[in-house]
């Protein structure tokens, strides 16, 4: 059945779409707003025009954006790399990111062995969980289909995921200014990056989201290269690994490769708005992930499944927070190792900008793919070490 809402034509969607980030980051002025940050608040407000029937919850035109958003961002991202910032910052981050997905495995084995046998397929809805939190729905599904489960395990997995995901990523894009002003937190947690290492040494990151100057010849160039960058991948990607269910990953780690390379060229280092372009880009599709979010939704899914991914996802974090808290790893490699898995390196980065940790942008990509390439393998064996263990 079609949706009746006030706005439903492209061209309407798209203005309310490009008010809503140019209102979000208006915000930024403002003591409150600025707390949350614009990425948050774009989904908020996202959230509200779609459950209000401003527009529609899915439409043709969010997914044609989508396409272009994510790999656009990300590439614009990538090429405000700097190799030589990354030098002192390889241990920690990887010791997070083992972390974080050690504990979804283990975490969904644990619990995959008691609900197994209360949820059809269970021992299917256990390795795809552990996809979904080390590489987003899209390994979700991916090992779905590679354990052959049923149109309904993948709706209500998915339905459960929606439920429990969502505030899940909306705490996560709070977290930065929530930890930086808990006094309790910084007790117990001490670890953390000075202002200068997450601003990446230079003197603009006081006005990330202030007016800059920039050249017309900048972002035409910048965008060319991106969208030639993401094509090509694409190209490559679809041409000799068409059946490969590992495509979109091959796609992905071609984006993310080719983008850090050409990022490190003199002519790239030169172009302005980078990272500024990218988040603009990548609020866009923030937007229509507001717009996709049903709050009657959370209503829907079935019980043991639900309560089966918020002990994932919830006893997975504590796993890993007790972890790296042992190894003292900074607070900003966990957050982002947690939202990298939880979602994807896209997000993670946004998160980074969310909380002015521009330097870390670069390590929250690469995070993410890998995280997404390792859930896969780590899913499917999760799954049949379940189904060996309770003989089904």
């Amino acid at each position: 059945m079609e949706q009746t809402t006030f706005l439903s034509s492209p061209g309407s969607l798209i203005a309310l779409i490009l008010g809503i980030i140019a209102f979000s980051l208006w915000l930024q002025k403002f003591k409150i707003t600025s707390l949350l940050g614009p990425s948050l608040l774009v989904i908020i407000f996202g959230i509200i025009a779609s459950n209000a029937k401003i527009v529609p919850s899915m439409t043709e035109l969010y997914g044609i954006l989508a396409v272009y958003c994510i790999p656009i961002s990300m590439s614009l991202f990538l090429m405000n790399i700097d190799f030589s910032q990354l030098k002192d910052m390889t241990k920690e981050p990887v010791i997070s990111l083992i972390s974080a997905i050690f504990s979804v495995g283990v975490i969904a084995f644990l619990f995959g062995l008691f609900f197994a046998e209360k949820i059809p397929d269970g021992w299917k809805v256990a390795g795809m969980f552990v996809g979904t939190y080390t590489g987003g729905s899209s390994n979700l599904t991916a090992i779905a289909i590679a354990l052959e489960a049923s149109n309904e395990t993948i709706v209500s997995a998915n339905a459960a995921d929606y439920v429990i995901g969502i505030p899940s990523m909306i705490l996560m894009f709070a977290a930065p200014a929530i930890l930086k002003s808990s006094a309790f937190f910084n007790k117990i947690w001490p670890y953390k990056h000075t202002e200068d290492e997450l601003y990446g040494y230079d003197l603009e990151h006081k006005s990330l989201f202030s007016a800059k100057e920039w050249s017309i010849m900048d972002i035409a160039m910048l965008l060319t290269v991106s969208f030639t960058i993401v094509q090509t991948a694409n190209f490559i990607s679809t041409t000799f690994f068409p059946e490969s269910m590992y495509k979109s990953a091959i796609r992905i780690l071609l984006i993310t490769t080719v983008s850090a390379i050409i990022g490190q060229l003199p002519f790239i280092k030169t172009l302005k708005g980078k990272l500024d372009l990218g988040l603009l880009i990548a609020m866009i599709y923030l937007t229509i992930i507001g717009f996709m979010v049903d709050i009657s939704g959370f209503l829907t899914s079935t019980a043991s499944i639900t309560i089966f991914c918020a002990c994932v996802i919830l006893f997975s974090t504590l796993l890993h927070l007790l972890i790296t808290r042992f190894f003292k790893i900074r607070y900003e490699f966990v957050v982002i190792s947690i939202v990298a898995a939880i979602a994807d390196g896209t997000t993670a980065a946004l998160v980074c900008s969310n909380g002015k940790w521009k330097s870390l942008i670069p390590i929250a990509l690469i995070s993410g793919v890998l995280a997404g390439l390792i859930g896969n393998y780590l899913g499917i064996s999760v799954a049949y070490m379940i189904k060996a263990a309770i003989g089904a």
